[in-house]
């Protein structure tokens, strides 16, 4: 169903429309009390992506009934079975394009909760309306769509959120302190590793045929992926370790954790990208490499250049269950990160080991938290922290355009896109150029205009085609 292009908030509708005849229908604040909500303070809110993190996602922007949940839509209706127990009242959808298009007058702000691969679309389309958008991490499914949502939330000045929740957290600030205090020095190298992946990755595409549940419009759910056949194999959550619809450990987990270095290093666009990744022995000296999905484990360089007095940047990147080496002034009994990975800074002047988010962190050798004195965060803290995320981008939608949040797509973008650089090289590094494998080589990026410079066929990966009539044009 084709979108309407007139956009008009609640508060505009009610104004345009209602407050002449029925000025009593908004109720000041002073008549209700010490307290109570006017209906017309009230954020109206709509879902796209009912299940898994969207279970944290809507309630938490709900907020025991501060804002209102006016709209819910997924394409699997098992998804949203607790979602729609939850707010009854709310207009139910399995197309977004249809829920936007007959909804939009009573919605003020949308969250996302979906497949990586529909991001970018379904954000877009909101934006245009004018609506504010919460959308998980990674922002995108590639780096072309990373920049369009970043020009997008400039152009269309509606409030903006990622869901890296760690970036609103007490202790992102807290090591963003420490290294632009210069704690360390010079900061070149950068370790950063998780435990991911934890669902099915490199291993071949899924064959077989299987009905497609009465409860799941496969169609909307491939969205602008090329059609393949149904597979129980990719719902509700494996999707994120298949190409065409997710972006593997990195997509996952690189913008909770190379968050803290991107910030506390004031970041921005590699120059350069190169990894090495693991495949399966299926025979004697005979490597496959399963391209349809993410490999099992890698490892990535990210180089970054310098940036004003700031000196160069290497940022290493470890999943799959590979790390870093421990640093000699680590003991042996001491943890290295966490259960979940970790972050490694090395400066000129010493070493900080953190874990997700930034938390616990630590200087090496250990002893110097005793000795050291530590300056005080620099930045606000978020009321509620990491879990107060949500709540943070749904008192800034209130307050409007240029109110603060933690992660407005102008951060979110350009951290989104260092991520999926990772991406870029793992997805160009079987490439073969007639006998030769160019894409495992390092291949060298020119941020501002998106493109690989020394092999074309990597930049295959800097954008995607849709299928049908989904587009992306601002």
């Amino acid at each position: 169903m084709p979108l309407k292009k007139k956009s008009t908030s609640r508060r505009r509708f009610i104004k345009n429309t209602a407050l002449a005849g029925s000025a009593f229908f908004i109720v000041p604040r002073y008549v209700l009390g010490r307290g109570y909500t006017a209906p017309s303070d009230k954020l109206n809110i709509a879902g796209i992506g009912c299940g898994g993190k969207a279970e944290v996602n809507l309630p938490y922007a709900f907020n025991n009934g501060a804002e209102n949940i006016t709209a819910l839509c997924d394409v699997d209706d098992r998804m949203a079975v607790n979602a729609r127990k939850k707010w009854p009242k709310a207009p139910y959808y399995r197309d977004y394009r249809e829920m936007l298009d007959k909804e939009h007058k009573h919605v003020d702000a949308v969250i996302i909760t979906t497949p990586d691969h529909m991001h970018a679309v379904q954000a877009l389309a909101a934006m245009q309306l004018g609506k504010h958008v919460y959308l998980e991490k990674p922002l995108t499914h590639d780096i072309y769509e990373a920049r369009i949502l970043t020009e997008a939330a400039k152009k269309y000045k509606v409030i903006t959120q990622m869901g890296n929740q760690g970036s609103s957290g007490d202790d992102t600030r807290k090591v963003e302190t420490w290294i632009q205090e210069g704690i360390l020095g010079d900061v070149h190298t950068v370790h950063v590793w998780t435990n991911r992946p934890v669902w099915p990755q490199g291993i071949p595409t899924p064959a077989g045929k299987f009905d497609i549940p009465k409860e799941v419009d496969w169609d909307l759910w491939l969205g602008t992926a090329p059609y393949r056949d149904f597979n129980p194999l990719y719902i509700p959550a494996n999707w994120r370790g298949w190409v065409e619809f997710g972006t593997g450990s990195l997509g996952d987990m690189g913008c909770h954790f190379i968050d803290v270095p991107f910030r506390a290093l004031k970041l921005g666009y590699p120059i350069s990208v190169e990894c090495s990744i693991t495949s399966v022995f299926s025979g004697f000296f005979k490597e496959e490499f399963y391209t349809d999905s993410y490999p099992p484990s890698s490892k990535i360089h990210i180089q970054f250049p310098g940036r004003g007095t700031l000196p160069p940047v290497e940022m290493v990147w470890y999943d799959g269950g590979i790390k870093p080496k421990r640093p000699e002034e680590l003991l042996p009994d001491e943890s290295f990160g966490d259960d979940s990975g970790g972050i490694l800074f090395e400066g000129t002047k010493g070493k900080l080991l953190a874990g997700l988010f930034g938390t616990h962190a630590t200087l090496l050798p250990t002893q110097k938290m005793k000795e050291a004195k530590l300056p005080t965060s620099k930045y606000p803290f978020v009321e509620g922290g990491a879990e107060g995320h949500q709540t943070q981008w749904v008192k800034a939608c209130k307050k409007g355009h240029g109110a603060y949040t933690s992660s407005p797509f102008e951060v979110a973008g350009p951290l989104t896109e260092t991520v999926l650089m990772g991406n870029l090289a793992i997805r160009s590094y079987n490439i073969r150029e007639g006998k030769q494998f160019p894409g495992r080589k390092k291949l060298l990026w020119d941020g501002a205009n998106m493109r690989i410079t020394n092999f074309d066929a990597a930049n295959a990966f800097v954008k995607r085609n849709y299928r049908g009539n989904y587009k992306l044009e601002l």
